[in-house]
């Protein structure tokens, strides 16, 4: 008498009871994690939307840098010099970029962290930063930053013609090196391709800094409290107004 198959697609084979329990304990932890927004993408998402929130920028009325504004450091727009290959044009705000595999896990900036320059001029939590005075200094909040001086450059997660838009070069305090952007190398950070930033001195054959150690500390329009000074337009020469008011074209 031929044997009978007992077994049919319906029967469960090993250890299924296992299976489902283990299946079941790891829902109910989804969910309780879920609750608690612990889950890496809830992490993800609020890191995220605190270092990419919108930033007001201090608007100066006497068009100077004070301690205590809140200011993006611009590497201004350069024609490409002696580097090869790809080339990074516009102007770049030095904007913070945390470790990728540490924001996977965790919802707030760790510092410190890397930096890198970002084709932007967009205030952002990445990349507005607040004059601070350092440990050494005795100057008050709202006093005027002067050439010279030393200051720090927090994270808290001007006029036309004004010292605000003018080219500075910052200097590393431990190593005297200028700060950098090299527009020709890239870095992979946690958002994407950015410029590499680094604390290196270029110097031409006349002993002075290049654009790629040229930085802007750039506030706020005080015409529109949406844009930044590079929105302005340019002012005029004195040569310009000297033309225009010869040939009687008002200014």
């Amino acid at each position: 008498m031929a044997a009978q198959n007992l077994y049919g697609p319906g029967v469960r084979m090993g250890n299924w009871n296992e299976d489902v329990y283990l299946e079941e304990e790891r829902m109910r932890d989804f969910l309780d994690k879920r609750e608690k927004g612990e889950l890496l993408i809830q992490r993800n998402r609020r890191l995220k939307k605190n270092i990419l929130r919108p930033m007001e920028l201090s608007v100066t009325e006497d068009g100077f840098a004070h301690y205590g504004d809140k200011v993006i450091l611009v590497n201004p727009d350069h024609p490409q010099g002696e580097e090869a290959g790809l080339f990074q044009e516009g102007d770049l705000s030095l904007c913070m970029s945390p470790d990728e595999v540490k924001a996977q896990i965790c919802d707030e900036l760790e510092v410190p962290c890397g930096v890198s320059a970002v084709q932007t001029i967009t205030p952002m939590g990445r990349n507005t930063f607040t004059i601070l005075r350092d440990s050494t200094s005795s100057d008050a909040v709202d006093q005027v930053l002067r050439y010279g001086q030393s200051f720090c450059l927090g994270i808290p997660a001007g006029l036309e013609c004004k010292t605000a838009n003018e080219k500075i070069i910052i200097y590393h305090r431990h190593t005297n090196r200028a700060l950098a952007a090299h527009r020709h190398l890239f870095l992979r950070t946690y958002f994407g391709k950015e410029v590499e930033v680094a604390a290196h001195t270029h110097l031409d054959s006349h002993r002075v800094e290049k654009p790629k150690n040229h930085w802007m500390l750039v506030t706020g329009n005080p015409r529109n409290r949406s844009t930044t000074v590079l929105n302005l337009p340019t002012p005029p020469s004195d040569d310009t107004r000297a033309v225009e008011q010869v040939m009687g074209i008002n200014t």
